[in-house]
C-alpha cells in the first residue's frame, strides 16, 4: 500500500528541520506556500504538521504561523513520544551503527518469565541479545523477548539488521503502541562483557513493552545505555486542572 500523501511531507519537512533547512525557532513557509509546494489540500498539510508538533518539532501559533522548536543536540537522542527503531534513531542522528547478536535462542514462557516480562505462561518466545555499536564503540546492550506466533520465522541474520523493517515490510505488522519505563541500574556482569563502560558502573536502562493493533504484546526490550553518550527526550503538554 502507497504511503499516505500527508506522511510523506510530514517526512519530508521533518527531514528538512533535522537538516535546519529551518532552523531553531523559524517559521514554516505558510500553509498557501505548502500547499502549492507539495501539490495538496489544507488538511493534508495542517495533519502532516499535527504530527510534527505531536513529536516535538514545531508549534503553532495563532496568528503568527508554525515555529520551529527542534534544536539538534551533540548526544544522541531517542525520543519517547514515538516508537522509532534503533537504526531509524541513529540515522536521524547521523551516526555510524553496526549490530551484533550474541544470543539467538528460543524459549518457552514459565510462571517466572511470565511475571517478569508479561508474556502468558507457555508463550513460545525468541530470546535475542544483541550489542549496538555507534561509531564503532560498544554503547547499547537490547535484550528482546519477541512472541514467536506474532513475529514469524525470525532468524539470526533478520536480528543483526532491523527487527522493525521485517515486522513492518515484510510480514505486515502494525505496530501500534509502546510502554516505557527508565531506571538507572547498576552494571551486570552480561554488560560489562558486552560494552565499553569506561568507569562507569550504572547504565541508562529504557524497559519496553510494544503491542500490535490487537492489544497483543509482541516484544518485551531492555535496552541499556551507557549514560554519558545518550539523552532521552520528550515533549510534554500542560493539560490545566478543570479544563
Amino acid at each position: 500500500m502507497p504511503k499516505a500523501k500527508f506522511d510523506l511531507i510530514y517526512k519530508d519537512l521533518k527531514r528538512k528541520i533535522e537538516a535546519e533547512d529551518y532552523p531553531f525557532q523559524s517559521l514554516l513557509p505558510s500553509e498557501n506556500h505548502l500547499v502549492t509546494t507539495y501539490g495538496c489540500s489544507r488538511n493534508t498539510i495542517r495533519r502532516a504538521i499535527s504530527v510534527l508538533a505531536s513529536e516535538g518539532y514545531v508549534q503553532s501559533l495563532h496568528g503568527i504561523g508554525v515555529r520551529v522548536i527542534f534544536q539538534p543536540v551533540e548526544q544522541a537522542v531517542f525520543t519517547m513520544g514515538t516508537i522509532e527503531s534503533f537504526r531509524e534513531s541513529a540515522q536521524r542522528n547521523h551516526l555510524n551503527i553496526t549490530t551484533r547478536v550474541v544470543c539467538f535462542m528460543e524459549l518457552t514462557a514459565d510462571e517466572r518469565t511470565s511475571k517478569k516480562y508479561g508474556f502468558p505462561v507457555g508463550s513460545e518466545l525468541y530470546y535475542i541479545q544483541r550489542v549496538r555499536f555507534l561509531d564503532h564503540r560498544p554503547l547499547i546492550l537490547d535484550i528482546n523477548l519477541f512472541l514467536k506466533d506474532v513475529v514469524k520465522h525470525l532468524t539470526e541474520e533478520i536480528a543483526s539488521g532491523s527487527i522493525y523493517d521485517y515486522l513492518e515490510q515484510t510480514i505486515g505488522l502494525s505496530i501500534v503502541t509502546s510502554k516505557r519505563k527508565i531506571t538507572v541500574e547498576h552494571i551486570t556482569e552480561i554488560d560489562e562483557k558486552y560494552l565499553e563502560l569506561n568507569d562507569y558502573n550504572c547504565l541508562a536502562v529504557v524497559t519496553s513493552q510494544t503491542f500490535d493493533a490487537d492489544g497483543v504484546m509482541f516484544e518485551y526490550t531492555q535496552s541499556r545505555h551507557r549514560p554519558d553518550y545518550f539523552s532521552f527526550q520528550d515533549t510534554a503538554v500542560r493539560r490545566h486542572p478543570g479544563k
